[in-house]
């Protein structure tokens, strides 16, 4: 199968062109390519009994090489006289027939449809630039004018944007067939390594009617098959990703770089769809790499990709420590794709992993593949839909580390981020056998993922895959021994953000006398906590649809609501923050007081926070500490989050605060009950309240 690089680096086109053509200087037609590295396209498209107009032909050789192999009707044209006389007397006595003219390549004079072909060797990249365009849009003009019906406009150039824009708009207007090959240019010259561009050949075929629909194809090499793209501008940009990416070929390939991590996506040349996503991630200079262990290409899992060791610089910067080889690319692949095994993978990824290797390993140095288990893990796409809010997502079963089955919700607008996820459980096997994630490792299931894991299997409501979610339900034990003591006590619980429903679920189901209310911003996630992820509303577990800042706001302003228990678990869908979660609105003071206020003297405000800026988690700690009095942190291991539990305390004159002692004490007794509530429930809760709560400190 063959893939094409996409690279996700800014390529920088007006100070990197400044610097090129600086650079370039009178060797212009070096960095073109010579004879042998473009001949495999040329003959493909000029025939040697083809009558060939060379435009702007100046001293290169490409032409005489062109004769010497059979091309016999090649008209040279140049508007320098110097370069006319020189030419001709260079080849009068050896190439008698190769003609030499002065003609301006804007108005040549010559007859209408009079050639089959016309060559341009970086002519149109010289004169594009003059006149802001319009010397080179008359040449283009012409040559259209000279070219008879079937014939060719061959231009090798390296691709400006303005230089491809102009001659590609230009064709496509006319009705013209456009079709480019992307060639890698591999320089001899050490003084040009800064300027490893790729060269490209525009091919325009002339139609003796304009095509009813754009004929736009893009080629990697001179044998690739033609990918068709959409329009002009999708053309435009897959020129620009190529040459992205040979800037950051040539980067990789200067050294090694710990600081970054870039990456690309390989995409199916066919298609264009993301097949495979590449990050090159470098080891620090202080890991010891023995010298055999230059270069490694690690597969991840399917449906491992957002796992943090995978998924995060941090994680994979473990990875790549723990793997000591001096460079690994991390391989992903992307979901609603088909691939038949390992070997089948290495096959398809080798000829371009290769192109990523550190500078100075040996050519022959063998190149190992790693994997977990060795195999390519498995996914199912079960559900699909579109948010008014969110965009595209997707509802996915996957195979976990442990063996277990899991269902996951994706956005696509983040699809290395996991908005929800909850256990699947055969509805044949029994609850007790289910064991807590992490607890004990268990050998991968290679061939026991079923066909489709809906059926035979359902959610597992008695575990929560997410951590900080098992640290909020353990942290109903600051509500006090006398609250979970007290059998007829109601406990109210607000939960702003909904996801798949977990967190929710399990308070109706284990937690005896709860009353929880959620706020949901966005109704399609409802629908999908509904319909994917088990989730059921009744008198005791009810959804408000609606933006959970506006809820509190109202419920303040109403008075008379109260909630001994309010949980925030919503996202930011702001990327650009340091703060994923929760968006910075629901941590101003102003709407801190308004959840305190909406407390009840006992009540506690638990809140997931996600923030990697230090500067600006000062600020939210220092917000929330101006509230109240009393503010416990939970660090949750291998990840960014972290849980604050804050209590009233004295804020308001109320009872004291549990102490970390007293929380252990609660925590038995909320044990007991959850134990006791889950007697009438399909399945049990499977977590350890006192183990969530022992690395609690005060914040």
């Amino acid at each position: 199968m063959s893939l094409l690089p996409r690279s996700a680096e800014e390529f920088s086109s007006a100070e990197y062109w400044e610097r090129f053509f600086r650079k370039r200087g009178e060797k212009a037609f070096e960095w073109y390519g010579d004879y042998n590295s473009l001949c495999g396209v040329l003959h493909k498209y000029i025939k040697p009994r083809d009558k060939v107009l060379v435009v702007g032909c100046g001293n290169s050789e490409l032409s005489e090489q062109l004769y010497d192999v059979g091309y016999r009707h090649l008209t040279n044209i140049d508007i320098s006289e110097t370069v006319v006389s020189h030419m001709t007397q260079r080849n009068a006595q050896r190439r008698p027939d190769l003609v030499f003219q002065q003609v301006d390549a804007s108005q040549t004079g010559y007859e209408s449809s009079s050639y089959q072909a016309a060559l341009d060797k970086g002519t149109l990249d010289a004169m594009a630039s003059e006149e802001e365009g319009a010397l080179a849009s008359r040449m283009l003009a012409e040559v259209a004018r000279v070219l008879t019906v079937g014939g060719r406009y061959v231009c090798v150039t390296l691709a400006q944007e303005h230089v491809i824009k102009l001659a590609v708009e230009y064709f496509a207007e006319s009705g013209w067939a456009i079709r480019i090959h992307c060639l890698s240019q591999q320089s001899q010259d050490p003084d040009s390594s800064s300027f490893a561009l790729p060269v490209f050949i525009l091919i325009c075929t002339k139609f003796r009617q304009p095509a009813p629909f754009a004929v736009l194809e893009l080629c990697q090499g001179e044998d690739g098959a033609p990918c068709r793209l959409a329009s002009v501008p999708e053309l435009l940009g897959v020129i620009k990703e190529r040459q992205a990416y040979a800037l950051m070929l040539q980067k990789l390939r200067s050294g090694t770089d710990t600081t970054s991590a870039p990456t690309l996506t390989l995409c199916h040349a066919a298609t264009g769809r993301p097949r495979y996503t590449l990050t090159v991630q470098d080891s620090l200079p202080s890991i010891k790499v023995s010298r055999a262990n230059n270069f490694a290409i690690f597969i991840v899992p399917q449906g491992r990709e957002s796992d943090w060791l995978y998924g995060s610089p941090e994680g994979r910067a473990q990875l790549a420590s723990s793997a000591k080889f001096r460079r690994l690319i991390i391989v992903a692949m992307h979901r609603e794709q088909e691939y038949e095994d390992m070997q089948a993978v290495q096959s398809e990824l080798s000829p371009m992993v290769m192109e990523l290797a550190p500078p100075g390993m040996p050519v022959n140095q063998q190149v190992p593949f790693l994997s977990v288990g060795g195999d390519l893990g498995w996914r199912e796409v079960v559900g699909r839909g579109v948010s008014d809010l969110t965009g595209e997502y997707s509802v996915e079963d996957v195979r976990g580390e442990d063996g277990h089955l899991y269902r996951r919700l994706v956005f696509m607008n983040n699809a290395q981020l996991v908005q929800s996820e909850s256990r699947l459980r055969s509805t044949t096997a029994s609850t007790s056998s289910h064991k807590k994630k992490g607890k004990k490792k268990l050998k991968p299931i290679a061939n026991d993922t079923p066909a489709s894991a809906g059926k035979g299997h359902i959610i597992d409501r008695g575990f929560l895959c997410c951590t900080h979610h098992e640290v909020m339900v353990a942290a109903l034990a600051m509500l006090g021994m006398e609250t979970i003591k007290n059998k007829d006590a109601m406990v109210s619980v607000l939960v702003v953000g909904l996801g798949g429903g977990g967190l929710p679920q399990f308070l109706r189901d284990f937690v005896p006398n709860v009353q929880v209310e959620v706020a949901e911003l966005d109704p399609a996630v409802l629908e999908v906590a509904q319909t994917w992820f088990g989730f059921h509303t009744d008198e005791r577990l009810k959804v408000i649809v609606g933006d959970g800042l506006e809820h509190i706001s109202t419920l303040a302003s109403q008075g008379g609501h109260f909630y001994d228990v309010i949980m925030f678990d919503v996202d930011s869908k702001d990327p650009t923050l340091g703060m994923s979660c929760p968006p910075p609105a629901f941590v101003e003071i102003s709407h801190l007081e308004k959840v305190c206020k909406l407390l009840t003297p006992r009540g506690v405000f638990m809140l997931n926070l996600v923030c990697r800026d230090s500067a600006l988690r000062q600020s939210v700690m220092e917000r929330i500490q101006t509230v109240f009095s009393t503010v416990y942190s939970r660090s949750i291991e291998g990840e960014v989050n972290e849980v604050l539990l804050c209590s009233r305390g004295e804020c308001e004159g109320h009872q004291h605060p549990v102490t970390l002692q007293e929380l252990q004490q609660a925590a038995k007794g909320l044990q007991g009950a959850l134990r006791s509530s889950s007697q009438n429930a399909p399945c049990n809760p499977q977590i350890d309240i006192s183990a969530m709560l022992k690395n609690l400190r005060v914040a």
